[in-house]
């Protein structure tokens, strides 16, 4: 009996005697232990540089979707702003030829009906214009702005100053802001 005593205290002192082997093992798993948290360090560091790009690019996607609202925006206000332009520039010849067919001498009554009848029309067009934000260019008696005038002629004039329009030989309009066609005028030099 006593030597089966001493035999399972011997077999229970084995058990906890740690082989070469399993010594390596522990010392590799508290090497492990002590680089985890270095491991996690830099996940973590990693992610919260993931986490900034990101954040970047959302915020860049955020800034390009803003202006583009803003670009979609002024488009269309430019749109509604200048929509009736295209049609106004097709009738200023027509304008242009009621006004010289205004400038003519009525010799009789049937003449001057015509003529009477030509002005009203010529008079709602342009009320039509002036509804629109359509207005004449002002020039004679002017100074000459290359924006809003067109010299076609040069000439000496001491009645006006250096470089003002002396004479208008075509009305120019402009669309709110918009020149649609420039003033053709003489310039004094």
């Amino acid at each position: 009996m006593a030597e089966e005593k001493q035999t399972k205290e011997q077999d229970q002192l084995k058990g906890t005697e740690v082989t070469e082997e399993e010594q390596v093992n522990l010392e590799a798993d508290g090497q492990a232990e002590e680089s985890q948290p270095v491991q996690f360090e830099k996940q973590i560091k990693e992610l919260q540089e993931r986490l900034e790009e990101q954040e970047n690019k959302y915020l860049r996607v955020q800034a390009d979707f803003e202006n583009y609202k803003r670009r979609a925006r002024l488009d269309l206000e430019a749109a509604e702003k200048y929509r009736s332009q295209r049609m106004i520039s097709e009738l200023l010849p027509a304008l242009d030829n009621f006004e010289r067919a205004l400038e003519i001498e009525a010799d009789n009554e049937q003449t001057k009906n015509l003529l009477q009848g030509m002005e009203m029309v010529r008079r709602q067009i342009l009320e039509a214009f002036k509804n629109e934000g359509v207005e004449q260019i002002p020039s004679v008696g002017e100074q000459f702005d290359p924006n809003l005038h067109q010299a076609v002629m040069q000439v000496e004039d001491e009645a006006y100053e250096s470089n003002a329009i002396v004479e208008e030989l075509q009305k120019g309009y402009k669309l709110k802001d918009r020149v649609i066609r420039p003033s053709m005028v003489k310039v004094n030099q």
